[in-house]
């Protein structure tokens, strides 16, 4: 059994793929892993591409887009692993990040899941870490990124500090999510509602329900080209995103769902079907 499962998602996002894939095989991780890279039936030539400049990388074909939740899934059941890192293809890892992300999270017993700090192609800091979504939630969440990227002097500093020391919180982004097996197959995995964005959340908070503990650090840093595959399909990433959302308030907040379903009615943002 190897100590840790790298799985990457991956839907047309050929030459990010493979500027990830080469970083972790430039300088691979010292501790013993495999890789699996899941393809959700890219048109770009990713999964060819992959088989043909590393052979000893394992790649799933799902044969049409399952999303990032249901493709994550098997790429975890066909792996064998202690520990699983949820790594999106839009990453360059440096070396010895995953490394120290592993020695954190083994370090401390009492958690489950453990995120880095990232950041873009520029070094600057995404805030990739929160309390558990709601309406005041996202509203304050919103605000510190808002604040932070137009460089209000006070919510800058706040995420700043924030962002420099370990903590103990209710969600880290699956874009870099390091997490122990039992932990993952105790919570049942990724929820499958979620086609994109909120699984992450979701899954810290299942995690979180069983007892155990999430935790961010600034002690490995990961960068992340985000949304690359989004904007190659912004209607259809947007309508996803909007999907996503109104099925984690249905789950874990019944009674602001229909606010938020008005809300986006109002809006002309309601996805089809709803």
């Amino acid at each position: 059994m190897t100590d840790v499962a790298i799985i990457i998602v991956s839907y047309n996002t050929r030459a990010d793929l493979e500027a990830c894939l080469a970083s972790l095989t430039h300088h691979p991780p010292v501790t013993p892993h495999e890789i699996v890279v899941v393809d959700n039936a890219s048109s770009d030539g990713s999964p060819a591409a992959v088989r043909t400049r590393w052979p000893n990388i394992t790649v799933l074909d799902t044969g049409d887009n399952l999303g990032f939740a249901r493709a994550t899934n098997l790429g975890i059941r066909a792996s064998s692993s202690q520990l699983l890192l949820l790594l999106n293809s839009d990453t360059l890892p440096p070396p010895g990040a995953i490394d120290r992300l592993v020695r954190i999270l083994l370090a401390r017993a009492n958690v489950a899941i453990v995120g880095p700090r990232l950041v873009d192609g520029h070094g600057a800091l995404e805030l990739s870490f929160g309390s558990m979504i709601s309406p005041f939630a996202e509203l304050w969440q919103k605000c510190l990124v808002r604040g932070h990227a137009s460089g209000w002097p006070l919510l800058a500093r706040l995420v700043e500090r924030r962002a420099h020391t370990d903590r103990l919180v209710d969600w880290v982004s699956g874009a870099c999510l390091l997490v122990r097996r039992a932990d993952a197959e105790a919570a049942g995995l990724l929820d499958e509602r979620f086609f994109l964005y909120g699984e992450d959340v979701d899954f810290c908070a299942a995690v979180r329900g069983l007892g155990r503990h999430v935790l961010f650090t600034p002690d490995a840093e990961i960068v992340h080209h985000r949304g690359r595959s989004a904007t190659r399909a912004q209607a259809r990433a947007a309508a996803a995103y909007r999907r996503s959302h109104l099925a984690f308030y249905r789950k874990h907040h019944p009674l602001w769902y229909p606010v938020l379903l008005g809300y986006l009615g109002l809006r002309g943002k309601l996805p089809f079907g709803e």
